[in-house]
């Protein structure tokens, strides 16, 4: 069956492959020796490159969406280590600053221990007392350190407390300001000596009992007296905040503020005086028979002092004060306490001495 004319191919598909792969190594043959397609190459690039901008733009969207949330969550794993290296560093500048403060303390209470003339050993602060109505710290060094109960504590600058009850191996330390402890001190312009009173939770000091006249003024320095045998002299105690003077009052109120970081360091200086101060001499002791005959004869003057004064009349009496005459009943009475003046304080020492015999 022969094809119509209007639906005939033309050349076979081998012939078709031949002349264009043909075609194709001449053009490729000619580019290279003459450089002829460049020109043509370039034009064709040019007039194909929007179109291919446009067909590459849904890749490159894709592209960037991703590298966006790639970054983003790369951002934020970076911004949270970056916070917890923040974190880090700020604890370890803290520590470094702790360290470098205690340092700097440790230097000064060197410093002071070896102007003080007396041995001493530092103490760190534990922790506070219980019971919160007392000014009381605990120290981490005890009985097996040399430490006794009524040693002074200091710091670089002077007094923050004393010893108060010991352990083995720590101690509590009342300080300076609290109600119950008193240190007797010395004004450093006059000399003038009085005893410091602490206040509890305000933090401050008292000169209790001065007379309204006394010479202190505001600003004058405190500093340890020493005659109490226990702080050494010249420690610096505290300075005077407020000196107030009333005309009713016979006494000044005198208000005065401590120089010692009582609430402020952690190290401090516990010196150990009670190894190195002398013995007190001990009391006088008398025996039993001369507390007892001491005891009869006051007693009997006692006695014949108030039947004297029940027998006698009041005209009697004033005529004896008319003639310049003493009674001579209650001249006795003085005679007896006078000479019994300088021997209550050794009989009331005689009384072990009687239980003593009596055992």
């Amino acid at each position: 069956m022969e094809i119509p004319p209007l639906f005939k191919q033309g050349a076979s598909a081998r012939a078709r492959v031949l002349v264009f792969a043909l075609l194709s190594v001449i053009m490729l043959v000619v580019d290279a020796r003459m450089q002829v397609l460049g020109r043509v190459r370039q034009a064709v690039g040019a007039v194909l490159y929007p179109f291919q901008t446009v067909a590459m733009v849904p890749r490159d969207a894709a592209g960037k969406a991703a590298d966006y949330f790639t970054s983003l969550t790369m951002l934020q794993q970076e911004n949270q280590s970056l916070r917890q290296q923040q974190i880090v560093n700020a604890q370890l500048m803290q520590h470094e600053r702790l360290l470098a403060a205690e340092n700097v303390q440790l230097r000064k209470l060197l410093d002071m221990q070896q102007r003080v003339p007396v041995q001493s050993v530092v103490g760190e602060i534990l922790y506070d007392a219980r019971d919160p109505f007392t000014r009381k710290v605990i120290l981490n060094r005890g009985s097996q350190q040399g430490v006794v109960a009524g040693q002074p504590v200091i710091d670089d600058i002077g007094i923050v407390g004393q010893v108060t009850r010991v352990f083995p191996f720590t101690s509590e330390v009342t300080l300076l300001t609290d109600k119950d402890q008193a240190i007797p001190v010395q004004v450093v312009r006059n000399g003038l000596r009085s005893v410091a009173y602490g206040r509890g939770q305000t933090g401050v000091l008292d000169l209790r009992f001065m007379p309204a006249n006394a010479d202190i003024q505001k600003g004058d320095m405190l500093v340890t007296s020493g005659i109490d045998g226990i702080y050494p002299p010249g420690l610096r105690v505290a300075t005077v905040a407020l000196v107030e003077t009333r005309s009713a009052d016979s006494f000044a109120r005198i208000v005065c503020q401590p120089l010692a970081g009582i609430d402020r360091h952690r190290q401090l200086l516990i010196l150990l005086v009670g190894q190195e101060s002398a013995p007190r001499p001990e009391p006088e002791t008398v025996d039993a028979k001369s507390a007892k005959l001491f005891k009869r004869r006051l007693r009997d003057s006692t006695r014949d002092s108030s039947a004297d004064d029940a027998n006698a009349t009041p005209k009697d009496n004033v005529s004896q004060e008319r003639k310049g005459v003493a009674n001579p009943a209650a001249a006795a009475a003085p005679a007896a306490p006078a000479a019994a003046t300088p021997a209550p304080a050794p009989a009331s020492t005689a009384k072990p001495a009687v239980k003593e015999s009596t055992r």
